[in-house]
Formats: C-alpha cells, sequence, structure tokens
C-alpha cells in the first residue's frame, strides 16, 4: 500500500505538472478554444474560473486517476470510469454554460487521460519486469500449470527475501562414479543425461521447484514458491516413486540393480529463498541446512545399502502416511550436531500387515542394538527377514555388525 502511494504520488505530480506546463505556455491554446466552443458558450459568459482553480483541477483529478488505477480496482472498471469522469468534466462546462460561467475543460480532460496512460504504462513495465523475473527464477523449474499461476499472480509470490518450510529431495546415480570408469566418457555422459532428465521431469511433474540439475544430481524443493503443509509427504512420495519405477525398468530390461541404481535424501526444515534482482543475472538465491543435510543423506546411503534416508523431522511430517524405519545417527552440518536418520519403504496405504510386523521387528533390532544387548537385537533382526528373494541392505548391514562384535568379543580383540 505504501509503494503504491509513493508511486502515485510520482506519477501523479508529474502529469501535474506537464499539463499545468502546457496549459500555461499556451500550447494548448489552439484544442482549448476548439473544445471550449462545442461544449461552452465564452462569448456570452459573465464570468470565467480561474486559472488557479484549473491548476487544483488537473493536480486533483492527476493524482486521483493515478491512485485509482493503482489501487486494484479492475481494468474493466477502470476504464469505465474514467471515461465516465472526462465526460462528466465536459458536462459540467456545458452547465456552467447554461449560468454564464465559462469553464474551460480541456486541461483537466486532458489530464485525466495522461495521468491514466501514464499509469497504464506503468503497470505494462511492471508485469513485463515480473513475468521476465518469474520466467528468470522458475522457467522449466516448475509445473506448467503452477508457473502460469505464479507469472500472472493468481499465486502471489513477492519478489523479497523470505523463509519457507520445505521439504528438500536430492537425488543422485548410487555407483555414479564406479560407472564412469567401467563405461568411458561418451557412456557415462549419455547414461547421467537421460538420469538427470527423467528424475527432474519426474520430481518436477510431482510439484517439485527444481533447484540443480547437474553432475552433481537432481536438487528439488517441494514447498516454493508456493506454501504447502503436505511438502514432506509429496517428496516422500515422489522419491518411493522414483526408486520403484527405477526397479521396475532394471526388471523389465534385465539389468543388474548392482550396477546401477538411485540414492535419495529428503530433508525437512526451513531455508531461505532471495532473489537477485539487481545483478546482471537475476536469480533465486536459496540457502539452508534441508539443502546440505539432504546431500549427506543421499551419499550415506552408500553405507547403510539403503534407497532413501530422511531426517527426523520429515519422518515427524509425514509419518501418518509413510511406513519407515530407523538407520542410524548421522553428523549435521555442525560436527556436535546429530541427525537420526530413517528409511522409508512404502506408503501407508500399500503396507501390508507382514511388512509392519518386519518394519517393528527391525525398529526393536535397532533400539536393543543401541544398548548392546546384542543377543536381543539379532533375534529381532533375525524376524525382520523377508522372502529369498528379498534383499535387504541395512538389515544384512546391522547383521554383520553384530557378526563382527561377536566375532571380536570370541577373540577378544577390539571392535573398530
Amino acid at each position: 500500500m505504501k509503494r503504491s502511494l509513493v508511486t502515485g504520488l510520482i506519477i501523479g505530480g508529474v502529469v501535474a505538472a506537464i499539463v499545468s506546463a502546457l496549459h500555461a505556455t499556451g500550447l494548448l491554446l489552439g484544442l482549448e478554444t476548439a473544445a471550449g466552443g462545442l461544449v461552452s458558450d465564452y462569448a456570452n459568459a459573465t464570468r470565467v474560473v480561474g486559472e488557479k482553480w484549473q491548476y487544483v483541477f488537473i493536480s486533483l483529478l492527476a493524482f486521483g486517476v493515478t491512485w485509482l488505477s493503482l489501487s486494484g480496482v479492475p481494468r474493466g472498471g477502470t476504464r469505465l470510469l474514467i471515461v465516465f469522469l472526462m465526460l462528466e468534466l465536459l458536462g459540467l462546462s456545458w452547465v456552467c454554460s447554461l449560468y454564464r460561467v465559462f469553464f474551460q475543460p480541456l486541461p483537466s480532460v486532458f489530464a485525466v487521460a495522461l495521468a491514466w496512460i501514464a499509469t497504464e504504462g506503468w503497470i505494462a513495465l511492471l508485469r513485463w519486469d515480473r513475468s521476465h523475473l518469474m520466467q528468470v527464477f522458475f522457467g522449466n523449474r516448475l509445473p506448467k500449470k503452477e508457473f502460469h499461476r505464479v507469472s500472472v499472480g493468481t499465486i502471489p509470490f513477492d519478489a523479497q527475501s523470505e523463509m519457507h518450510d520445505v521439504s528438500v529431495v536430492v537425488c543422485d546415480i548410487a555407483n555414479k562414479y564406479g560407472i564412469a570408469q567401467d563405461s568411458g566418457p561418451a557412456a557415462f555422459a549419455r547414461t547421467l543425461g537421460e538420469f538427470i532428465r527423467d528424475t527432474a521431469d519426474r520430481l518436477v511433474r510431482a510439484g517439485a521447484y527444481l533447484q540443480a540439475a547437474d553432475g552433481e544430481g537432481v536438487v528439488a524443493i517441494f514447498g516454493v514458491p508456493v506454501a504447502d503443509s503436505g511438502h514432506a509427504e509429496k517428496a516422500l512420495r515422489a522419491a518411493l516413486d522414483l526408486i520403484r519405477d527405477f526397479r521396475n525398468r532394471q526388471q523389465n530390461n534385465g539389468e543388474n540393480s548392482a550396477d546401477c541404481d538411485i540414492h535419495a535424501g529428503v530433508s525437512s526444515g526451513t531455508i531461505i529463498a532471495a532473489p537477485l534482482k539487481d545483478s546482471g543475472s537475476p536469480a533465486l538465491l536459496i540457502s539452508g541446512e534441508p539443502l546440505d543435510l539432504a546431500r549427506r543423506f543421499c551419499s550415506a546411503n552408500r553405507r547403510y545399502g539403503s534407497k532413501i534416508l530422511m531426517d527426523t523431522s520429515t519422518f515427524d511430517l509425514a509419518s501418518d502416511s509413510i511406513v519407515a524405519r530407523p538407520i542410524d545417527f548421522v553428523d549435521g552440518v555442525n560436527s556436535e550436531d546429530r541427525h537420526e536418520i530413517y528409511e522409508p519403504l512404502w506408503l501407508a496405504t500399500e503396507a501390508r500387515p507382514e511388512h509392519i510386523a518386519r518394519r517393528d521387528s527391525f525398529w526393536s533390532g535397532v533400539i536393543l542394538y543401541r544398548e548392546k544387548r546384542w543377543a536381543e537385537a539379532y533375534a529381532e533382526f533375525q524376524k525382520a527377514r523377508g522372502s529369498e528373494e528379498e534383499e535387504d541392505r541395512p538389515l544384512q548391514f546391522y547383521l554383520r555388525r553384530l557378526e563382527l562384535r561377536a566375532l571380536s568379543e570370541l577373540t577378544e580383540t577390539p571392535l573398530a
């Protein structure tokens, strides 16, 4: 509101100064004489509206029309009011002539028209600038429907630095560097390019803002620029869909999933989105701990053999819709920070009773392991086993830990 008021005062003042100068210098004299002769009778007038009043009318009308155009009234309604106002000024001059008072309407009409044209031009410039910024910030980074809504202003996005509650998803090829060494640069670039295009497209279609898609993986953010209380659930659903579809494609193609797989990390929290508009290359600067943590979790999958890892905040937000199990603690951004990580397994609507039972056994095993009750932990982990065909690498990770610890105790060798 304050910004519109200042803009209105500036535009109105400039218009009033221009029209007043044209009237004072006589540049409008010919048009004023012709217009005055059409609606009034100067020859028979006994009184004339003074020059001071002309300048008052010019100023009031210039400021009033500018404010009206900037006030948010629908453009169609504003145009209709402007036309009526100009007709009213001409009518006022005619009514004054009936009482032998001459009122020159042209300066006031000109002030109304020029104020409206100037304000419309300013609005068009702002819209072009906003459209350009929205294209730079969100072009090819949002679903087409949401991008259109942001561009036209249906979804409000004030290009100012703001904090957003979001969920960040980072996806990458699991054995990326091994593939690069085995397949060669050309084949690796082709594989990585296909992964980036497919993953980025799927995450955007799922409703994410695409932060980055390059050789270091794909980073997508749910909850910006449109606030969404369900951002964590959407992020996990998208990640689970990616893993499932990738596994299905591998099975259909007869490929070995150990050679090439997808890892994902998900972290929820607060980020800062800061539009950089004044630089030579405008951009949307996004920074926050969830970006760094999601990358860490994505990389941590290599250690545990998991596909997706998320932090406690994400688990808390989506625990009603996602079935997950605890894995371990990892270091945060600061060395003193420790984050518990979880592995999302299934959607709650898709999990069968045996899935829940195995998850609960694994959960109990992790708790017992942390309490150093090794035998009980081993028994619970055995209950968490699935079918022979199903590979559960995080479960194997804990079983190997327990086997190494048992071997260490037997040989009385400290476990590293």
